[in-house]
């Protein structure tokens, strides 16, 4: 029950600060659509990429906005990011944004062999290493929360998001680590949490989830 009590507290408290006043500008994806044609060297035309490039298809505006802009400004390091988004206004990132959310997203799978322990992980976390259950922000169908700013998962390379969670790991210690999950270090401590194993088994399972 006392885990029970502080899952809800957690939750409720990313929440709060999830669905802060969002100043971003609003996008524009027709704008947006202009402005990807070297995007789309990694990312696709429509931005359903190949590995181990993210897909940004029918990914989250809020997201998006924040992550090109930690990229841009510096809080997130993505090598092959670098300098691609200096020139870019917040205007000119939202406009990315809101064509790339704009895309429908392309479909994945699940290795039969993972599914029994990344739908575990996925549903119910770790209670034993005080890893949360990835529904309480991503949904149980992994469409994420978009007002909330939480990124959708369904369908997503499953290579990329297990190196965003080693990433996120290793920032938990290490700041060149990924370490833009705010203050509260809702990614990075769910993350330390984690084996090796179970890093693949939930990106494995959330690349099939629809």
């Amino acid at each position: 029950m006392k885990n029970v009590v502080i899952l809800l507290g957690l939750t409720l408290g990313w929440a709060g600060g999830a669905f802060a006043a969002d100043a971003r500008p609003a996008g524009d994806a027709a704008a947006g659509e202009a402005q990807t044609a070297v995007c789309a060297a990694c990312h696709g035309a429509d931005g359903n990429s190949i590995a181990p490039f993210p897909k940004l298809a029918g990914q989250g505006e809020k997201y998006l906005y924040k992550q090109l802009q930690d990229i841009r400004d510096g809080a997130r390091q993505v090598p092959t990011m670098v300098g691609q988004l200096d020139n870019k206004s917040d205007q000119d990132l939202a406009d990315i944004a809101a064509y790339y959310a704009a895309q429908a997203r392309s479909g994945g799978h699940t290795d039969p062999d993972l599914l029994e322990l990344g739908q575990q992980v996925y549903r119910g976390g770790v209670a034993g290493r005080k890893v949360a259950a990835c529904t309480a922000c991503h949904s149980p169908t992994g469409q994420g929360n978009d007002p909330a700013g939480y990124p959708s998962l369904a369908g997503q390379h499953a290579q990329y998001v297990a190196d965003q969670l080693r990433a996120y790991r290793k920032g938990y210690e290490d700041p060149a680590g990924r370490t833009n999950d705010g203050d509260t270090r809702i990614m990075r401590s769910n993350a330390f949490g984690l084996s090796d194993l179970e890093i693949e088994a939930v990106a494995s399972y959330v690349a099939g989830l629809k």
